[in-house]
């Protein structure tokens, strides 16, 4: 067992202007290790870059996002995420604020709203078209059908809208807006989420906020705090992902010409083809939430002390060798493989199902209504998002 503290090194590796998963991360996992690393903010860290190292660290109870409260975490922004926050909690916790939701986001659930998706994925490509070419598909289609779906769910009625796409910037931004405007977001959402929650307690209509407050209502455990919370995150976590996967898949595809004719000629493997590429392609620019170890625990052959922070990164994880054959290929063909493109362990992302379906939306629209989609501009004039927690063009 390694018990050595080797000088950390700078991290994240990946850059913002691309895709690509950067070297350094095939380097790592074949030491077959973890990595000491140095954030732009916080205390020194371990990195998890191993498919076997990342599962374990998400998913072993003896690793606590609790523990992160009240620490200097390790993290790619100023600020640090708050401790009365789901995302700031461990189980049972974690397990029964969870749990408001969880109904929302069956399966069952989630297959009944695919016809609305169709039909606002429809609208919007009309629209596209209606604007002619060159055309931009993050602002006239991949920011809105997301936030238009998740707002439907929640029940924000459809004028407020256009407030959650400036809104959700906080969910995303790391380094694009200052303290003070992520304070002024925060409470302006705040705000608004909370006067809708009161409106659903006293004219409950059919939607997930209506649900939260009758939930509430009926079992004193939950606070108004907990489900005013629970509400934001499901809005960010609703958005901002697919917001930026519907672009990056759309672009890996069309950087893949041979791959996205085989999906034209068999539409029906758009499923597989969203599971390989969020396997494949690398969202984050590096982890966001750091895990503490709460007692000593060997990882990858490196003794975690109790009460150091460990980082785990979803992309490499997702290009292990020894997870996957082939890992560094695009195959959409490939056979349902257990990813963590969705992240591990209770802080699996809790929207899964309903941002699988919406992306699977989002290539079957646009697979079939724009056969000529291209890249209107040459690669290296293509803008990329700065200052975030994930890349997109």
């Amino acid at each position: 067992m390694d018990t050595t503290r080797a000088e950390p090194i700078d991290y994240p590796f990946n850059r913002a202007e691309d895709l690509e998963l950067d070297e350094r991360y095939a380097r790592a996992r074949a030491g077959r290790t973890l990595v000491r690393v140095t954030m732009p903010y916080g205390e020194e860290s371990w990195l998890a870059t191993r498919f076997e190292d990342v599962r374990l660290v998400l998913g072993d109870p003896r690793f606590s996002r609790a523990a992160a409260v009240g620490r200097d975490e390790p993290r790619t922004s100023p600020q640090t995420v708050g401790g009365d926050v789901i995302l700031s909690m461990d189980p049972p916790e974690q397990t029964r604020i969870r749990r408001l939701a969880a109904q929302a986001f069956t399966q069952r659930n989630v297959e009944r709203l695919r016809p609305e998706a169709h039909r606002v994925a429809d609208a919007l490509v009309d629209r596209l078209v209606g604007h002619g070419a060159p055309a931009d598909l993050v602002e006239h289609f991949a920011s809105p059908l997301p936030v238009t779906m998740i707002c439907s769910l929640l029940g924000v009625p459809s004028a407020d809208r256009h407030h959650f796409l400036v809104w959700s910037e906080v969910f995303a931004s790391a380094t694009t807006l200052t303290a003070e405007r992520t304070a002024e977001y925060v409470g302006e959402l705040g705000a608004y989420m909370a006067d809708l929650l009161r409106q659903r307690k006293e004219e409950p209509a059919d939607d997930l906020l209506s649900a939260l407050v009758q939930a509430r209502d009926a079992d004193d455990r939950f606070t108004d705090h907990e489900v005013l919370s629970l509400a934001i995150v499901l809005l960010g976590a609703g958005h901002e992902n697919i917001t930026s996967q519907i672009p990056n898949f759309t672009y890996t595809l069309l950087r893949n010409s041979e791959q996205l004719a085989g999906l034209r000629a068999r539409p029906e493997l758009v499923p597989r083809a969203v599971e390989e590429l969020m396997r494949y392609v690398p969202l984050g620019l590096g982890p966001v939430l750091a895990r503490y170890a709460l007692e000593d625990v060997e990882v990858g052959g490196v003794l975690v002390r109790a009460g150091e922070p460990v980082v785990a990164s979803l992309g490499s994880a997702n290009r292990d060798g020894d997870a996957f054959d082939r890992a560094d290929e695009l195959d959409l063909t490939r056979p349902p493989t257990p990813h963590v493109g969705f992240g591990h362990g209770p802080h699996h992302c809790l929207g899964a199902a309903m941002a699988r379906m919406e992306m699977q939306v989002a290539l079957e629209v646009l697979l079939t209504r724009l056969p000529g989609l291209r890249i209107a501009v040459p690669e290296e004039e293509l803008e990329w998002r700065a200052g975030t927690f994930m890349r997109s063009v």
